[in-house]
């Protein structure tokens, strides 16, 4: 092999070196790390699946989680499924009151504050 055939196939070994430690490797780690997060679901914890509903773990089968989602309401997922388990300093402080509505300076939820803007009116009855 002489230097111009060597001086040609440089550049393609460097790029698939430069592929391999900016896109190959990260992904690898983070399907790594989502694989032992998923295998390490336990009943109580706060998860949030890849859709974005919250639910509470409440038995881990195989491969299946079952969620509840709400009082009473119980869904089956597969563990693929789970986006991230949740811990409670996740939420930015101020964004949401303890009920989970979205609150004004005042303490007022979201609804009570469209009211006293639209002068007690609906937006559907309000003249123009």
């Amino acid at each position: 092999m002489d230097m111009g055939q060597l001086g040609s196939i440089l550049p393609l070994i460097l790029l698939v070196v430069v592929f391999y430690f900016l896109l190959i490797r990260p992904q690898r780690k983070r399907q790594q790390e989502a694989v032992r997060m998923q295998n390490s679901l336990s009943p109580g914890a706060r998860v949030m699946t890849t859709t974005g509903l919250f639910g509470t773990v409440v038995a881990v089968d195989n491969e299946d989680v079952v969620l509840e989602v709400a009082p009473g309401v119980e869904t089956r997922w597969v563990k693929a499924a789970i986006g991230r388990v949740v811990t409670p300093g996740d939420a930015p402080a101020g964004d949401e009151a303890a009920d989970g509505t979205a609150s004004d300076e005042e303490g007022r939820n979201e609804s009570e504050a469209a009211v006293d803007r639209n002068g007690d009116q609906d937006s559907s009855t309000k003249q123009s």
